[in-house]
């Protein structure tokens, strides 16, 4: 299985104006702020494709297991606020 925050960058970076960028754009910012409750409009998932989905749901699950901080998840994050940003 690949790394769901690699696939992640790719799919924004393959067309950051899209709606589905800007829906897992959303996804991720907000599985950041779990004091927040990740507040994410689950409906939505409705918008993405079935891979779109799989990913939404390997974020989460990565937000499950603790993983949704630190080095990797802070660069991600940051390389898609430049993408989205350049749009």
């Amino acid at each position: 299985m690949t790394d769901p925050l690699e696939d992640l960058v790719a799919e924004i970076a393959a067309a950051p104006q899209s709606a589905a960028a800007l829906t897992l754009y959303a996804l991720i910012s907000t599985l950041a702020f779990e004091r927040a409750g990740c507040l994410f409009k689950l409906v939505k998932l409705r918008d993405l494709s079935v891979a779109q989905r799989d990913l939404a749901y390997r974020l989460m699950e990565m937000m499950a297991l603790g993983h949704n901080q630190g080095d990797a998840w802070d660069d991600a994050k940051r390389r898609i606020d430049a993408l989205i940003s350049s749009v």
